[in-house]
Formats: structure tokens, C-alpha cells, sequence
């Protein structure tokens, strides 16, 4: 092999003169730090701590002694998380996506981890996740605590609806909401009665109802013995009990949300986002749209856009990955609710994909396209302008029309347009 002259070699020059690469574990930390003049191989100073903060604070008084600017460790699970808070104020903190790190190919111990990852941050080779500021990540907490409180009382009511089955109380083949304010007053009087009179079930029937008071009657003529309303007891003070959460939550998160009250307006002008689902969108990506290079980018992150999987020129699966699920949640929950917008570009949108796809992927679709304008919203602090179904119709019309020309001509015909009258 001809060695290359020096000129010719791409030679790898430090960024930093003195860093500090960090393994993370539960009860534990091995810390290395890399410094030294950029004209000569580093030292290396390797220590391993405990977790507790007292020991943390240790550790930030032994990097400030070896002046460490720069910080980097994996995000491993929520391990990061202790350390990144007591480490965000003295230092620039670079938190690299495990994935990513994965797939450089290493010996590994924890202290060879840590060392690795030194030497990546003093090259800038370490590749950086996204970590929004404080207020976000706190809004964050909030949004994502009120999503699985949300989904704990569909559990519960789930299982209400179950427990009335299984004692022949045939509520929810009559009622559309069994958990409107009628149904609920219904069961309640269960627990106190064995049968409802027509004259109770009459007083609590609201709106529609009214005229279903028949039907109501031979419904809640069930076999509901005490085994059946000590269980249903219980469901029903889990249900009052999550929803004063839900409740407190949303309190907090209106207080959180006062900052960001102008991108949540410009969030809420796209169709399907309610202020519910502008405040977990805004929780996820953030108010400042400069963290993403472009659309794509966050696509990509969120995990909505077609993943791409390509060998010896044969295109495979392209599923989406893995991405932020909370987001991808609340955006599929906006993109469902901006489907049923008439006469919207989403709702042509949506139904020029679902005869072909079918509705899921259909959804994801519309997703990402609902994630991108939204990028575009936020960046330019302007409201979202809907062009309408009917330029959607217009605009697949005309590429089926192209796409029928190409292959024609690819069949041999040569097509002229006519004019019409």
C-alpha cells in the first residue's frame, strides 16, 4: 500500500481542550476526562461516583478543577436525568442518542465507554439529542402525566362497562355515552336500589333519552347482586377520583402554558388541534423550531415520516420508526379529528390515501403532513392558511393524468392534448 503524503491525509483536529465523557448507570457513574493542548494526544482522568447528589456535587467540583467545559453521555433510559439536572448549569451538556452510539463499533466495559465517549466530544464526533429548555420540559412532564391518567380512566371505564355486562345490565346497548350525566346518575342509583321504577329513570333521563324510557327499563332490569356493586363502587370513585387529577392537571398546565400562549394560537388555527393537543405538541417539540434543521428533520425525529430501507438498488419495507410516541399520539389524535373537517385539504387528503392504504397508514400520513405545516407555522410566527379540498382534488387529478400520459407513451402511443370546448 502507497502511504499518502501528509498534505493529502484528512487528519482529525480537538475541539475542545478539556471535556468529559460519562457512562451512566442506576447506582453509578464512571467519568472520564479528556484534556490537553490540541497539539498533543490527551490525558485522561478517569473516576467512578455514586448517584446520590451529595457525590454528584462532588463530581461537579472534580470537573471544574480540570476546568471541563463540555459534558457528553448516553441517554440511557431516565438514568441521564439526575445527573443533567445538577450538571445544566456549570456545564454544556451534550446528550448523545444511544442508538446512534450503538453503531460505532467498540470493545465494551463501562470504563471504555466512558473514555469512548470523551474522545468522541473532544473530536465532535458526538452526535447530540434534542433537550428542550426547562419550562418545556416541565409542560412535558405535565402533558404526558394527564395522557396516561387519560387512558387509566378509559381502563376503568372499560372495565365499568364489562361489569355491567356480566350483570345482565344492558346500558350501553341502549345509551350511545354510557358515561354521560344520565347514564352515570342511572348506575349510581344501582348501588342504592335493586330496581329502578320508570318514574327514577324518567327524572334522570336527559335530551334524548327522554324517549327511550322504555327501553331504559327493561335495560336496567339486570341480576346486579353485592359482589357486582362493591365492584362497581370502586370503578366509579376511580373514575370521579382520576378525573379531579385530569382536572388539577390541566389547571397547571394553563399556567405553564402563559409563555407560549402565541404559538399555541398559531398551532390551533390547523385544523384538528385543539388547545388540549396544541399544548402536548408544543410540549414534545418545542416553541423554537431552530433545534430542527428542516421539516424533514423533525419528521424524522417524531417518527411519522417513511423510513427508508434500500439494498442493491431494491426498495423494502418502509415502515416508520420507533420516533417520540407521545407526539406521534397527539399528532394521529389532530390528524384523526382534522379527517372529519369538510371541504379542508386534510380531509381530501386523507381520503385520496385511505381507499389505497387503508385508514392507519392513511392517518400517519396525514400526521406528518400535519407536522410539517405546523413546523412552518411555528417558524414563520404566521397563521396556517388552508388551501381547501378543492385544490387537493385539482392537484390529484392532473398527477393521474400525467401518470396515464408517461404510460401510454411508455406504451408506444404518442398523446396529443385536445382542447375542449
Amino acid at each position: 500500500m502507497v502511504a499518502l503524503p501528509v498534505s493529502r491525509r484528512f487528519i482529525m483536529e480537538p475541539i475542545l481542550i478539556s471535556c468529559a465523557g460519562m457512562d451512566v448507570h442506576e447506582k453509578k457513574v464512571d467519568v472520564c476526562i479528556a484534556h490537553g493542548p490540541f497539539d498533543k494526544p490527551p490525558k485522561f482522568e478517569i473516576r467512578t461516583f455514586s448517584t446520590m447528589t451529595s457525590d454528584l456535587e462532588e463530581l461537579t467540583t472534580w470537573l471544574k478543577k480540570y476546568e471541563v467545559t463540555t459534558i457528553g453521555m448516553e441517554s440511557t433510559g431516565i438514568y441521564w436525568k439526575p445527573i443533567f439536572n445538577v450538571m445544566e448549569g456549570p456545564f454544556e451538556i451534550v446528550l448523545a442518542n444511544a442508538q446512534r452510539l450503538k453503531a460505532i463499533p467498540r470493545k465494551k466495559t463501562d470504563i471504555m465507554d466512558c473514555k469512548r465517549i470523551a474522545n468522541l466530544l473532544r473530536y465532535g464526533l458526538l452526535p447530540n439529542s434534542f433537550i428542550p429548555p426547562r419550562e418545556i420540559r416541565e409542560l412535558r412532564d405535565l402533558n404526558r402525566t394527564r395522557r396516561k391518567f387519560v387512558g387509566m380512566m378509559t381502563s376503568e371505564k372499560n372495565r365499568l362497562v364489562k361489569l355491567l355486562e356480566a350483570a345482565n345490565i344492558k346500558l350501553s346497548s341502549v345509551v350511545t355515552r354510557i358515561y354521560g350525566v344520565s347514564s352515570l346518575a342511572m348506575i349510581r342509583s344501582l348501588l342504592e336500589k335493586d330496581k329502578l321504577s320508570r318514574e327514577d329513570i324518567s327524572k334522570m333521563a336527559k335530551g334524548k333519552l327522554k324517549k327511550k324510557v322504555d327501553l331504559l327499563e327493561k335495560a336496567l332490569n339486570g341480576k346486579l347482586t353485592d359482589h357486582h356493586r362493591f365492584l362497581l363502587e370502586m370503578h366509579l370513585q376511580n373514575i370521579d377520583y382520576l378525573a379531579k387529577q385530569i382536572k388539577k392537571l390541566d389547571e397547571e398546565i394553563e399556567k405553564k402554558m402563559v409563555p407560549f400562549q402565541k404559538e399555541s394560537k398559531l398551532i390551533q388555527t390547523i385544523p384538528g388541534i385543539s388547545e388540549v393537543n396544541a399544548s402536548a405538541i408544543l410540549a414534545e417539540i418545542g416553541a423554537d423550531m431552530s433545534q430542527f434543521p428542516d421539516e424533514a428533520h423533525l419528521s424524522s425525529w417524531a417518527g411519522v415520516c417513511p423510513g427508508n430501507n434500500e439494498s442493491a438498488g431494491k426498495k423494502k419495507s418502509g415502515k416508520t420508526q420507533k420516533g417520540n410516541s407521545f407526539l406521534k399520539g397527539a399528532l394521529t389524535e389532530a390528524a384523526w379529528a382534522a379527517s372529519k373537517t369538510k371541504n379542508s385539504s386534510y380531509n381530501a387528503f386523507y381520503h385520496n390515501l385511505v381507499g389505497r392504504k387503508g385508514k392507519k397508514k392513511a392517518l400517519v400520513a396525514l400526521a406528518h403532513r400535519m407536522l410539517i405545516d405546523i413546523y412552518f407555522v411555528l417558524k414563520a410566527g404566521e397563521p396556517y392558511q388552508d388551501m381547501g379540498a378543492e385544490a387537493i382534488h385539482e392537484r390529484t387529478s392532473k398527477r393521474r393524468e400525467r401518470s396515464m400520459i408517461r404510460s401510454l407513451e411508455k406504451a408506444g402511443y404518442s398523446v396529443t392534448k385536445a382542447a375542449t370546448a
